[in-house]
């Protein structure tokens, strides 16, 4: 089924059924009842990116059917938010009468918020030069007539940012606002509605844990900034530089006074803990003034590294939140030695789609 032709009456039986293929995944360890977190029918997805196609004077948005890959026309796209689909109309328009704006143009990306602001990426086989900025620059004024937008020109080494390459996106967790740096061309939760869910299951798995919490891949800061309520102290990790200096933005937007965020690799923080490495960045922080006993980890698709495995299951409580149900279930081979899960979620990400958002609280044995 493409994209577009999505049923919203058809979401519920869906659901259930990915519900039911999450339960037999993990049917050979002891797991409690699976919390289901549905998502909206439809415009769901904050992030949305497409090709373009020229024939003569037109121009579209195209997509490519997965079985065939034959591509099609998108002139509506029901799983995006409603911003997007607005945007992507008037853009277009904007594009079309102008041979220096759209020529060499080849795919546009969408970043929208809850809060009502969008970020368009124009990538382009071409260099981007003064004629093209101003051309672009009188469509943004165009368009900022109806929308609260930014546009990114991007071509091979070149990056135009016209404002700004970043939004700020406003999240309301258990009746409080978080505010999150989102920055063009980085990663965000790309549902925020089960985003939210996400964050707020989180926060009740953990809210009678004791100590501080370490935070493995952290990014900007999403599970972050809302969990530091529930600890004294928040220990957290990112390899990414652009992510780390979002979290430490969002940090300061939100005044938080209890997280710390480090720039390294869980690899990497693994050597320092065992202080088989000495690391610059960790000029100024003493490790062990920090008193983890929980620690949430949500890694890319591959799952953790028999290293990072081998450093999680030491801790009292584990919050692992999974993109991939597979890897998940593998080191959960592991961590059913020494822990117990006490809760097991869905958080339907991606509705209509086999991808599958998983996560697990898990508390030592005894």
């Amino acid at each position: 089924m493409r994209p577009t032709e999505i049923n919203a009456e058809n979401y519920p039986v869906q659901l259930q059924r990915k519900a039911e293929l999450i339960k037999e995944c993990f049917d050979n360890f002891d797991m409690p009842s699976l919390e289901i977190c549905s998502s909206p029918s439809l415009h769901y997805r904050m992030r949305a990116e497409f090709r373009v196609w020229h024939e003569g004077d037109d121009l579209y948005h195209i997509m490519f059917d997965q079985q065939t890959k034959q591509k099609y026309r998108v002139e509506h796209f029901p799983p995006a938010s409603q911003l997007i689909n607005q945007v992507m109309r008037d853009l277009i328009n904007e594009l079309k009468p102008s041979e220096k704006a759209r020529r060499k143009l080849f795919q546009i990306d969408y970043l929208s918020s809850l809060s009502g602001h969008i970020i368009v990426s124009l990538l382009y086989h071409k260099a981007l030069d003064e004629e093209w900025h101003l051309e672009i620059n009188s469509i943004l004024k165009s368009l900022r007539k109806k929308y609260s937008i930014d546009i990114i020109g991007r071509a091979k080494k070149q990056k135009f940012d016209l404002d700004k390459d970043y939004l700020i996106e406003e999240l309301t967790v258990n009746q409080k606002p978080f505010q999150f740096k989102h920055i063009e061309n980085s990663f965000t939760q790309p549902n925020a509605v089960v985003n939210v869910k996400m964050i707020e299951w989180a926060l009740d798995v953990t809210q009678n844990c004791q100590g501080d919490l370490l935070e493995l891949y952290c990014g900007l800061g999403n599970f972050t900034l809302p969990l530091a309520q529930n600890f004294r102290q928040v220990l957290a990790t990112e390899i990414s530089k652009s992510s780390v200096a979002a979290a430490q933005y969002n940090i300061a937007l939100n005044k938080i006074d209890n997280v710390t965020v480090l720039r390294m690799s869980s690899e990497e923080f693994v050597e320092a803990q065992q202080q088989k490495r000495q690391f610059r960045r960790l000029e100024g922080i003493n490790l062990q003034d920090f008193d983890c006993n929980t620690i949430l980890v949500d890694p890319p698709r591959s799952g953790l590294d028999d290293e990072t495995l081998g450093m999680v299951k030491a801790y009292e409580n584990i919050v692992y939140i999974s993109c991939n149900p597979e890897t998940l279930k593998q080191n959960l081979e592991t961590l059913s030695k020494s822990h117990q899960v006490v809760r097991f979620a869905l958080f339907d990400q991606f509705p209509y789609t086999h991808h599958a958002e998983c996560g697990l609280f898990l508390s030592r044995k005894y």
